[in-house]
């Protein structure tokens, strides 16, 4: 991918300018398509489900971690619903000042608002139970993207998991200059996360989604 991103301090500053201009809204987080949120968050609760609750190895619901987290879409429909306490890491300030308020009540179980880009944020070791990384792995360059993912495994309580949910391109990498963002096919982040020492316990189709858009799949990694 290095080709692609030819310069590296540009690929993530026209990132930060493009989300600066965003509204903080749910249908500017999801790119005009706030229509999909409510399908986007039955099949994410319908993963997680899968992972959490009573019993041998399953997964904790002390504390999550929602990454790019914009104004708390996912924290507020599915996080905290679940987890007794939440923190967001995103790269706008504007966003989480925002999110404070969207979330409404339940913002009193917010954890921290880190306002970072993920390729310098660094989780507090041990802390999460589930780190849920949706629609900004597009954000991190190959190399960034391995080195968050062994920071992300050191965050993790036992037990718990990391959750990528993103669009796949069909095949190779292909850049989006609008948001400074690029896709990777399917193969290739199951490579970035064999090269991070993850492995995936869980990987499956988001359906119903408009056909016009990638298609969107999320994994389970310890």
């Amino acid at each position: 991918m290095g080709d692609i991103v030819e310069d590296e301090a540009t690929f993530y500053s026209n990132a930060e300018d493009y989300w600066r201009d965003i509204p903080p809204t749910v249908d500017g987080m999801l790119g005009g398509y706030g229509g999909i949120s409510s399908i986007d968050i039955n099949g994410s609760k319908a993963f997680l489900q899968k992972f959490i609750g009573e019993g041998e190895g399953k997964t904790g619901t002390s504390c999550a971690l929602d990454c790019g987290a914009g104004i708390g879409r996912i924290t507020k429909r599915l996080l905290l619903p679940l987890f007794k306490t939440v923190d967001l890491v995103d790269v706008t300030q504007e966003f989480l000042d925002k999110a404070k308020v969207y979330l409404g009540e339940e913002s009193k179980r917010v954890g921290n608002y880190y306002c970072s880009g993920l390729q310098d944020f660094l989780p507090e070791t041990g802390r999460y139970d589930v780190i849920w990384i949706q629609w900004v792995i597009g954000h991190l360059t190959d190399s960034h993207l391995v080195d968050f993912l062994q920071r992300c495994q050191k965050a993790l309580r036992p037990n718990g998991i990391v959750v990528i949910k993103d669009n796949v391109s069909y095949e190779g990498v292909v850049p989006d200059e609008v948001d400074s963002s690029i896709c990777r096919d399917l193969e290739i982040v199951r490579n970035l996360v064999g090269k991070a020492g993850l492995r995936i316990v869980h990987e499956e189709q988001q359906m119903n989604f408009p056909k016009e858009i990638y298609q969107v799949h999320t994994l389970a990694l310890r």
